[in-house]
């Protein structure tokens, strides 16, 4: 037996006269917004206990998801159990809403159904893991070329409380990759710039700036409420500070780094994992030396190459948010833009690591910019 359909409009009509309307979307979908007045109830509980949401099988009742297909093959099951007045709405709640039919958000922050709708359609995400995102805090070390694109996603992804650190001021040979940043702000503190950006996108965040050079005497004091920390500094000084930090601290620490046309991406995780997961050191004991690994004002990076990586990096962080999906603790990505090749290196612990092997008390820091000099 087929099942009748009908237009949304014909549906308004037939609500108004009394007959149910039932969304049988999922939860995180009706958090979007749903038709008036319509019963929201998930697809798989109305086909499981069908008499629990619905007890009159001889009841007209109208069933609508996003787009119509579930609502049919909900009608389906329904007409197959006995239910002999069902239909299913045509094009679903997205045609609803396109022609002008009312809806009704769930009570709350508008901005927040609105801002992250395609969000909230994810099940993996959905409104608990957007609040979760709205409740974290993330240092980012750097508001450069890697620290641009990625606090930029991160701000658009709705991670509430940003904590930016940079000493440097924005110049014109800046704004080829650091997309933070305008010509009208050359001159201007980086993360005083990187703050008018992220807050203009979206005002709801909250972004806290340091314009300070990280040291070992301010580090604990930027990322000890952090939940995750992110290394935008692509100098190794830092990159070695952050990373004991994070072991002291047990946080975990998103990786990055550009050369030219190359970059590669990490989760350092040994603080909260010791003698699981490596950390930055596990992986480069010592610096290379300075002719090995220039930086992008001698060496020359490709504008883009760093919104790549800082991307990556930011869907590092989300997902270490979220606890959702499999981070790159222990694998080393590296991207080859000219070749446009992904390759993955398997990272493991050094057990003779001088910071992060197990049962080591935290050795204490050191004179970061010696320690690479010397090397």
């Amino acid at each position: 037996m087929s099942v009748e359909t009908i237009t949304p409009a014909e549906a308004r009509q037939r609500q108004q006269r009394g007959v149910l309307l039932v969304d049988v979307r999922e939860p995180h979908e009706h958090a979007t917004g749903h038709a008036t007045d319509a019963l929201c109830v998930s697809r798989t509980t109305v086909e499981t206990d069908p008499i629990g949401v619905l007890p009159d099988r001889g009841a007209e009742v109208m069933l609508i998801c996003q787009a119509g297909s579930r609502s049919l093959r909900c009608a389906e099951v329904l007409v197959a159990a006995g239910y002999r007045q069902v239909v299913s709405v045509e094009g679903g709640t997205a045609r609803w809403m396109a022609e002008g039919l009312p809806v009704t958000v769930p009570e709350g922050d508008r901005d927040f159904y609105d801002r992250y709708s395609r969000h909230l359609r994810l099940p993996e995400v959905g409104e608990a893991g957007q609040r979760k995102l709205q409740a974290a805090r993330v240092a980012v070390v750097g508001a450069g070329g890697l620290g641009s694109p990625a606090a930029f996603y991160l701000a658009a992804a709705g991670v509430g409380h940003l904590m930016l650190a940079d000493d440097d001021m924005v110049d014109r040979s800046n704004l080829q990759r650091q997309i933070l940043h305008t010509e009208a702000r050359v001159g201007v503190p980086k993360v005083e710039s990187a703050r008018i950006a992220l807050t203009a996108l979206n005002p709801s965040i909250a972004v806290e700036v340091l314009p300070q050079r990280i040291t070992s005497q301010n580090v604990e004091a930027l990322i000890a409420d952090a939940d995750v920390v992110l290394d935008g500094g692509d100098n190794f000084p830092v990159r070695y500070l952050l990373n004991d930090a994070c072991i002291k601290l047990a946080k975990p620490l998103v990786y990055g780094a550009v050369h030219r046309f190359e970059g590669q991406v990490s989760v350092f995780d040994a603080g909260r994992q010791r003698g699981v997961a490596p950390c930055y050191r596990c992986l480069f004991p010592e610096p290379p030396p300075p002719e090995a690994a220039p930086n992008c004002a001698e060496a020359g990076v490709l504008g883009v190459l760093p919104g790549v990586i800082g991307m990556l990096q930011a869907t590092e962080v989300l997902k270490l948010l979220l606890g959702i999906g499999e981070p790159l603790t222990g694998r080393l990505l590296h991207f080859d833009a000219l070749a446009m090749r992904f390759r993955e290196t398997r990272l493991t612990p050094d057990p003779d690591c001088p910071v992060c092997r197990a049962g080591l008390p935290f050795p204490g820091y050191i004179d970061y910019q010696a320690f690479c000099s010397a090397h």
